[in-house]
Parts: structure tokens; C-alpha cells; sequence
């Protein structure tokens, strides 16, 4: 039997199951993970940025567990030989009406604790940034870009050298309490566990409701298409160039991203998806689909926001109108220097009211940690938030058997 299983072999899941090992090494833990490799989903669909902690509400989790964070994952990829870029970031404002914003990302960002964030002027900008078009912007030099499937290939070995098992092709069809703990059927067979973790990401509140708990919110996917610069023209963007984004939504708009392997990125748009994973506009699952539109929230949400809900779906379908999209930030690219990208999967909690739920939601009960939302930045903040979910784990757990309490902690987490 294993102390500890973590549904999820995204990168939160296994930066969790790394911070519960060094500081718990005497536990027995095993991640779950349905794909044939770990990090197949949002982690390896990731853009790659290290967010620096700009956008979030201070005191919020997502603001404490981002700056927290960025040290953690710059320490493991020194650690591990990895390579990440401090390319830094604009966030820029092309008109007067984006002004008022601008100056709340960089309260939030001052009250994070953001290093080296500053307010540019025009000139500024186009020191740093010379295709870019703004009246003002941000300046944050420390953001950084790093491919996360190499971050989380690199946590899973660490824990096959911890003792931890990695078990890949496992999709967890059910779980069952009994009196010594939960027996977990997968397609790999059946897994007896004390605890439970659940880092599912997309299907986060499908496991939980396989515990037999009703989830105060529901995944809703929202797909994210990417365009790439052709070679010619990368040298149009040097970092990041964003935009300002619409306060009302957690998508930050589209934008040029850099890759630690050469690319520029453009994008994402923000659509909705007709499956979990349904990362092209042919894949489509009725059953899902249906989930989602029967929702009260997300008919509520969908009244609320259907305009832009529209224009997405337009501007997925038409690369010129893309294109006017980036033309805002950098109006020299045109539809000849852009060609199809890929796409990724937001796992964006709904509440039943209609609002998005914007921060983590991490829900603690007697067996089962449940991490119900972990949208951007969770990738940045995965270490920070396996150390915070296994804080919190070993704590509720130790509420529940006295074999816990016998459990020394060792080590220090990244």
C-alpha cells in the first residue's frame, strides 16, 4: 500500500510529489499519470514563460505562490542542468483608455514583490522592444522562458531516484473507501493508497466526483491557438511583447512569445474547446460538450461574455483578423509572416453562479487534497504549490492516522 497517491502527471502534480519526498523521504507515494508520458497535456502545451507575478491579486495564492515560485523552479533547472532565458517582458498600452490599467498591473506587480519591474515611456520602450507600437509601457526584466516537458521529465526521474513510483498508462476509472484507506482502479490495474492527491487539470472535478464529492465548480476548456513567426521575421521581437488585458477575463489576449528553443509564438486566442482535450476544432466529445453547455454557470457565463465568445471563434477561423490582433503590438507583421501553430487546453474552473474563478482553488478534506483549479501561472508556481498542497496534505492527513505524526521531516524544499 502507498501513503500517498497523486492523481496527475502534469507538472503539478509531480513538483508536488517532489516537495512531499524531501521533506517526508520515508513516504510512499505514487503518481498516476493516464498517458504514456508525463507533462502530455497543459504542462506540454505550455508556452513556456516563467511568469514573474505582475497580474495577480496581492495576497492572493497565485501572487504568493508565483514569486515563490520563480526562485523554486530557477533553483531546479540549476539544479538539474536546464536551460531557461531571463528574456524579459513588456506589457504594453497602445492607447490612452489602457492607461488606467497598465497602472494596476504595476501596483499588483510593486505589491508582489516583482523584481525590477518599472514604467517605460514611449522611447523606453522602443529601446528595448523597436518593432513595438505603445504610448506606455512595463518593463519586467527578470521574466523569464523554459520548456516545462523537460522541467517535469526531469521531476519524474528525481522521484524514480527517490523511491517514488511514476506509473504512466494509468487512467483512473474509480475510488473506493474502506477502512484502511482507498483502493484506486486504474487501467493499469488496481492501486491501494492511505491518501489521495488530486492534480488532475482538466479533469480535476471528474475525480473528485469520483470520491464521491460534488465540486462547488466545473472545468470549462478553453482552447488556445498559437501562430509561429516565420524565421525571417523573429527578429521583429526580442522578449515578450504583451498586452494589456481586459480586467473581466483571466486570458491575457494575444501575444509574441519567445522559446527557449528558437521559436516566436503568437497568440493564443481564447475558444471554447467541445472536449477536455480538445486540442483542434475537429475533436469533439458529446458527452463533455454537453456537461459543459448544460452547466447553470456556464450558461450564465455565456450570456455574460457571448460577444467575445463570438469574435474568438471568428478570429480562430480567420488568420487576417488574428493577424489585426497582433498588428496592435507589432504592426509590421503581416499574414505572410505567420504560419499555423499549435494549440493548448486552459482548464478554466466555472463556479455555478457564472463567474470564472480566477485564483488557485485548493479544497483539503479528511482523505483527499483536491486541487480544483490551477490555471497560469501553475506551471511557474508548480513548485511553490506542491510545497504548499504538501504542507497542507501531511497536516490534514496527520488529522486523520497517527502514522503521520512519526513521519520526520527532512530536507529542504527548492
Amino acid at each position: 500500500m502507498f501513503d500517498i497517491a497523486i492523481v496527475g502527471g502534469g507538472i503539478v502534480g509531480l513538483a508536488t510529489a517532489v516537495t512531499l519526498l524531501k521533506q517526508w523521504p520515508s513516504l510512499r507515494v505514487v503518481v498516476l499519470e493516464k498517458e504514456a508520458n508525463v507533462a502530455a497535456h497543459q504542462t506540454g502545451h505550455n508556452s513556456g514563460v516563467i511568469h514573474s507575478g505582475i497580474y495577480y491579486k496581492p495576497g492572493s495564492l497565485k501572487a504568493n505562490l508565483c514569486v515563490d515560485g520563480v526562485r523554486r523552479m530557477t533553483a531546479f533547472c540549476e539544479e538539474h542542468g536546464i536551460r531557461y532565458e531571463r528574456c524579459g517582458k513588456v506589457i504594453v498600452a497602445t492607447d490612452n483608455r489602457e492607461l488606467a490599467a497598465l497602472e494596476e498591473l504595476y501596483r499588483r506587480g510593486t505589491a508582489n514583490g516583482v523584481p525590477g519591474l518599472r514604467k517605460i515611456s514611449r522611447e523606453e520602450l522602443q529601446e528595448i522592444e523597436p518593432h513595438a507600437a505603445g504610448i506606455a509601457a512595463l518593463h519586467s526584466p527578470n521574466t523569464g522562458i523554459v520548456d516545462y516537458a523537460e522541467v517535469s521529465r526531469a521531476m519524474a526521474a528525481e522521484l524514480v531516484q527517490r523511491g517514488a513510483a511514476v506509473q504512466t498508462g494509468a487512467e483512473v476509472r474509480g475510488i473506493h473507501q474502506d477502512g484502511s484507506g482507498l483502493r484506486i482502479e486504474t487501467t493499469a490495474g488496481e492501486i491501494a493508497a492511505r491518501f489521495l492527491i488530486n492534480c488532475a487539470g482538466l479533469y480535476s472535478d471528474e475525480i473528485a466526483r469520483k470520491m464521491g464529492i460534488e465540486p462547488d465548480v466545473r472545468i470549462i476548456p478553453f482552447r488556445g491557438e498559437y501562430y509561429f513567426l516565420r524565421k525571417e521575421r523573429q527578429d521583429l521581437v526580442r522578449g515578450l511583447i504583451y498586452p494589456v488585458p481586459d480586467p473581466q477575463m483571466p486570458f491575457l489576449g494575444v501575444h509574441f512569445t519567445r522559446t527557449v528553443h528558437g521559436q516566436v509564438e503568437a497568440g493564443p486566442n481564447a475558444v471554447l474547446a467541445f472536449a477536455r482535450e480538445g486540442y483542434t476544432k475537429g475533436r469533439i466529445r458529446p458527452g463533455e460538450l454537453w456537461a459543459t453547455l448544460s452547466y447553470p454557470g456556464f450558461r450564465k457565463l455565456a450570456r455574460r461574455f457571448w460577444r467575445t465568445g463570438l469574435y474568438e471563434y471568428y478570429r480562430s477561423f480567420s488568420k487576417a483578423e488574428f493577424v489585426r490582433g497582433l498588428q496592435r503590438l507589432v504592426p509590421e507583421i503581416s499574414m505572410a509572416d505567420v504560419s499555423p501553430g499549435g494549440a493548448g487546453v486552459r482548464a478554466q474552473a466555472v463556479a455555478r453562479d457564472g463567474n470564472l474563478v480566477d485564483d488557485f482553488r485548493i479544497v483539503e478534506l479528511p482523505r483527499a487534497i483536491h486541487v480544483l483549479s490551477a490555471p497560469s501561472p501553475a506551471a511557474t508556481a508548480s513548485l511553490a504549490i506542491g510545497n504548499y498542497v504538501g504542507t497542507l496534505a501531511m497536516e490534514t492527513f496527520q488529522r486523520s492516522e497517527s502514522w503521520m505524526r512519526s513521519s520526520s521531516r527532512q530536507g529542504t524544499p527548492y
